[in-house]
């Protein structure tokens, strides 16, 4: 069974965004341990506050992560995987009884000292996102990592 905590900054507001994560996570219940944690966005008026909004951020999330030993910063610039390569990773990491604690960050971004605590940056896609619906993709990539080491779902 997967052991996965995901580390967001902010809430969903949008009925349709929660629907899709709650159809996720009712999916994923048989399969995973899924512990959702959000954090409060910092307030900001410019792009100008984006080092001093992504510290004050990034002490948020260091306190809830603590000292987890698998951490995944999800990140434009990071590394993309095939839902196979995913797959494996989360599957690995299950085998060793190893925790995986996903990190999402606000509209802002992450903070390096995130980023350098990370043991993967992973990018979803070369595309950006609103980090909202990134919490969905994600939810859809630990299903189908799921699924793929069922041989389902994923042809």
């Amino acid at each position: 069974m997967f052991n996965i905590q995901i580390i967001t900054l902010g809430k969903l507001k949008e009925t349709y965004w929660k629907d899709a994560e709650a159809e996720y996570l009712k999916r994923l219940t048989p399969y995973a341990k899924i512990t959702l944690t959000e954090l409060k966005e910092e307030a900001f008026s410019s792009v100008n506050e984006r080092e001093n909004i992504q510290k004050k951020e990034a002490e948020k999330i260091l306190k809830t992560a603590g000292d987890h030993p698998v951490i995944i910063a999800l990140h434009e610039r990071g590394k993309e995987m095939t839902s196979p390569e995913l797959a494996t990773l989360l599957e690995k990491k299950t085998e060793q009884g190893l925790p995986v604690t996903f990190v999402i960050g606000g509209p802002l971004g992450l903070h390096k000292s995130i980023l350098e605590k990370a043991h993967l940056q992973l990018s979803l896609s070369q595309l950006t996102f609103p980090h909202n619906m990134v919490r969905t993709i994600l939810l859809e990539q630990v299903y189908r990592s799921v699924m793929i080491g069922k041989g389902k779902y994923h042809y």
